[in-house]
């Protein structure tokens, strides 16, 4: 076995068995995992704690996994989610990302694959640790809005915003390229991947959560513009003074 690692994992599924294989195996790696097996139960104890990683079934007695993932998003938690879905349900994986998790599984899978999907998860964040503690940073500064991309930090008016990693990778894209329009399918390219088959909805629906953060007004937005006809873009700087 493993040291003892720092990570904490909240696995959230109602079949028992795949709850207990996955709470054993991810122990053995040294990483503490605590199972709840209905959605209401789950959503409960992820507000509870900063977990490290959430393991999300779809398919829950009490309130289902879309649910919870919306509610976690609502109170502006951005610890990543990792969901399972069956893998015939494309849908389920589209609004599972439109609602704001980082990636999906697909039932069935094999135990190293997730065990490498966490590892990479964290490994990830590990970097993102490592070059926050660098002490040169770049700064992106609109108006009140502050962006600190090695940090993966963004500031309004000096106040800290929880945004998720897909939120986080949106406003840094335009906020690195203001004034440039983008279409959602660009949008769903660069962010998602060329392999992402999602629809337009995911990008609007992640603008939508952007601007509740970052606009003083989201239905007059200052930052995020929205070009008819196309897709989005950002202010650039002399529309802000």
């Amino acid at each position: 076995m493993e040291k003892i690692k720092t990570e904490s994992i909240l696995i959230i599924e109602d079949d028992r068995d795949i709850a207990e294989l996955l709470r054993l195996n991810l122990s053995e790696q040294g990483y503490r995992a605590e199972v709840c097996h209905n959605g209401l139960a789950g959503l409960e104890r992820a507000l509870e704690e900063n977990w490290s990683l959430i393991i999300l079934d779809i398919m829950l007695p009490g309130m289902d996994g879309f649910e919870v993932c919306k509610s976690i998003r609502s109170s502006n938690r951005s610890m990543p989610v990792l969901m399972l879905t069956a893998k015939s349900d494309e849908l389920d994986k589209v609004l599972g990302l439109e609602l704001g998790a980082d990636g999906y599984m697909t039932k069935p899978f094999g135990i190293r694959e997730l065990l490498a999907r966490v590892k990479s998860i964290f490994r990830r964040i590990e970097v993102d640790r490592e070059q926050n503690s660098s002490k040169t940073y770049r700064e992106l500064r609109f108006g009140d809005l502050q962006i600190f991309p090695e940090k993966r930090k963004v500031l309004l008016r000096n106040v800290p915003l929880e945004l998720t990693t897909k939120e986080f990778e949106l406003l840094l894209l335009f906020a690195d390229n203001p004034g440039r329009a983008y279409s959602r399918q660009e949008l769903l390219d660069v962010v998602w991947g060329y392999q992402y088959g999602g629809y337009s909805h995911t990008v609007n629906s992640h603008i939508n959560r952007i601007r509740n953060k970052i606009e003083d007004d989201s239905s007059e937005p200052r930052y995020i513009k929205t070009v008819w006809g196309m897709g989005y873009r950002f202010a650039e700087k002399g529309e802000l003074t």
